[in-house]
């Protein structure tokens, strides 16, 4: 989208704080669009406020008092010719005591809910309402803000910045009408400035015609930029990297034959190797279909080409696990395979960062620290970024940027449709292995509270032969009454983590050691206790999605869901 630099100095406090939400300029502040509005362009008279509305209302205050000793609380009882409605304020300043005082005029916005004696608002917005205040002729809008920022900041810079901008319309006229849009400039006007007879349910929903102008000129910019995206990178010249002998060893030494999706995929990984313009491909395929083995002939070809490989993984205990799968695939003959964690000692982590940097490293397997500045490749030739939706672009790109003329091959256990792949990755060629090595045959069943000790039984009986078990719940913290049983009661929210394991302690699997997991522990704590449960020395493992990056527990043979229906289907 074309627009307006129209960057300001930003040496100003006020400056700095609108750069802490990235708004850095015009363009930034008018597409800083709304979460809500408020409707402050009339006054209900009391009587006409009704429970669940959010309303402003305007009146004298008869009674004031305050209750409570620890946690004080004012109460205030406004009065218009209606009716009268109860204000209450806890933890209130000295100010808004005053503003509250008997004989006082004020306006209160805010929703209306029944309280013990009546109508009353908690925590309204309040205004002296002393003489002929005028009322705004439009929907005030609430923006998504942060500490040290204002509604009346956003609301100002946004407004002047509105007036400033002369963007050009991004669609013809014609073509425009025919999609029941409107001009860009319009839309946006009308989004933050709107007038209090448009529609708030449309605008709650965004599916007023300013917001699918707005939803369609993003999708369009999107498109473009990844359609500019690919154009640059098809332009660009790279050494080839043909040498698939390397490979070819490695498939003669497994244990395994590859499967058909495996062996489509790894010709076509392999074909783009052998060009001479960059690769950019994402691999997807599910827990188990073989992507390891694929990115390993990928690394190989790489490598007998006489270039360097990194392959980068989002946790510290995933990147252990493909640094001692590959290790025992790959012998020096095939590469010389290292690993850096930040959990390595320094002269460890020194040792490595000096061995690739002087060529002596084939296949580097790391975390973020490869992306650091101290790692430096001698030559660079392809970067491996497992679960790539756990980075951010930058953090690829940084990955990248560590050699001249970068190949680029990301991961993903996470399905994605193909129009959304489009939508999301339009600058990537795809690649799915949509086919097991081994066909597994998993039984699911849905069990409601009454089945709690049934599943107790069967699942200490599979401890008993060995198993291990993953018993995920969707949050950290509990929210229900505690139940009887080990599943959650039906109709009740599922535990969090922290419950689940604190009950299960106290139920017969506490005897086969219980750890927990979940994104409040430090990184360190977390992939301890996945090393624990990997090795066995644990067999149960409470955990939020966390976990859900391709762990390799072979051993693991239960899984229960705790309110699955509190999770998205790509983390099913």
């Amino acid at each position: 989208m074309a627009g307006s630099r129209g960057t300001r100095p930003a040496a100003t406090e006020r400056q700095a704080r609108l750069a802490r939400l990235g708004l850095r300029n015009d363009d930034d502040l008018v597409l800083h669009l709304p979460l809500r509005y408020l409707d402050l362009t009339r006054v209900v008279p009391i009587a006409q406020a009704r429970t669940g509305d959010e309303v402003q209302v305007e009146g004298v205050i008869r009674r004031q008092e305050i209750t409570g000793r620890g946690r004080r609380v004012l109460s205030a009882e406004l009065e218009d010719d209606s009716g009268r409605i109860a204000l209450r304020l806890f933890n209130f300043y000295p100010s808004q005591l005053r503003q509250l005082a008997v004989g006082q005029r004020v306006r209160a916005f805010g929703p209306v809910r029944a309280g013990l004696f009546g109508a009353e608002m908690t925590h309204p917005t309040l205004k002296p309402a002393g003489g002929p205040a005028a009322l705004p002729a439009r929907l005030t809008p609430v923006y998504p803000a942060a500490a040290g920022i204002s509604q009346a900041l956003l609301r100002a810079e946004i407004a002047a910045a509105l007036a400033r901008i002369d963007w050009p319309e991004p669609l013809p006229g014609p073509l425009r009408e025919r999609l029941g849009l409107m001009p860009l400039r319009e839309a946006l006007r009308l989004l933050h400035e709107p007038p209090p007879a448009v529609s708030r349910a449309s605008l709650d929903d965004r599916s007023h015609p300013a917001w699918r102008t707005l939803i369609l000129d993003e999708l369009l910019a999107q498109q473009l930029s990844l359609r500019e995206a690919r154009e640059r990178r098809a332009a660009l010249r790279v050494d080839p990297l043909p040498d698939a002998a390397r490979a070819e060893a490695l498939l003669a030494r497994l244990p395994f034959r590859l499967t058909g999706a495996q062996q489509r995929v790894r010709a076509e990984i392999a074909a783009d190797l052998a060009r001479d313009r960059p690769m950019n491909r994402l691999l997807q395929g599910d827990v188990g279909s073989g992507k390891t083995v694929v990115a390993a002939l990928a690394a190989l070809q790489a490598v007998g080409s006489g270039r360097q490989v990194a392959l980068m993984a989002p946790t510290e205990i995933l990147a252990e696990q493909h640094h001692r799968k590959l290790s025992g695939w790959l012998d020096d003959s095939l590469a010389r395979v290292a690993w850096l964690s930040g959990s390595m000692k320094e002269a460890d982590k020194r040792a490595v960062r000096a061995a690739v940097a002087a060529g002596e490293v084939d296949l580097l397997i790391g975390t973020h620290a490869l992306i650091q500045e101290s790692v430096a490749f001698a030559r660079l030739g392809l970067a491996i970024v497992d679960e790539q939706h756990r980075f951010g672009v930058a953090q690829r790109s940084r990955l990248l940027q560590k050699g001249r003329d970068v190949h680029a091959l990301l991961t993903t256990a996470t399905p994605i449709p193909r129009t959304l792949a489009l939508a999301l990755h339009g600058e990537l060629d795809s690649s799915i292995l949509d086919e097991r090595p081994r066909p597994m045959r998993v039984a699911t069943r849905l069990v409601t509270g009454k089945g709690g000790k049934q599943v107790e039984a069967e699942l200490v009986a599979s401890l008993e032969r060995g198993g291990r078990l993953f018993w995920i719940v969707p949050r950290v913290g509990a929210d229900d009454e505690p139940t009887e049983d080990l599943s959650a009661s039906a109709g009740k929210p599922a535990k969090g983590a922290l419950e689940r394991q604190a009950r299960l302690l106290a139920s017969p699997l506490a005897r086969f050691g219980i750890e927990l997991v979940h994104g409040r522990l430090d990184p360190e704590q977390r992939d301890a206790a996945l090393l624990r449960f990997k090795s066995g020395a644990t067999r149960v493992l409470v955990a939020t999605t966390v976990v859900e990056v391709g762990l390799d527990v072979p051993d693991a043979d239960l899984l229960v869901i705790e309110g699955a229906d509190q999770l998205g289907l790509a983390q099913l």
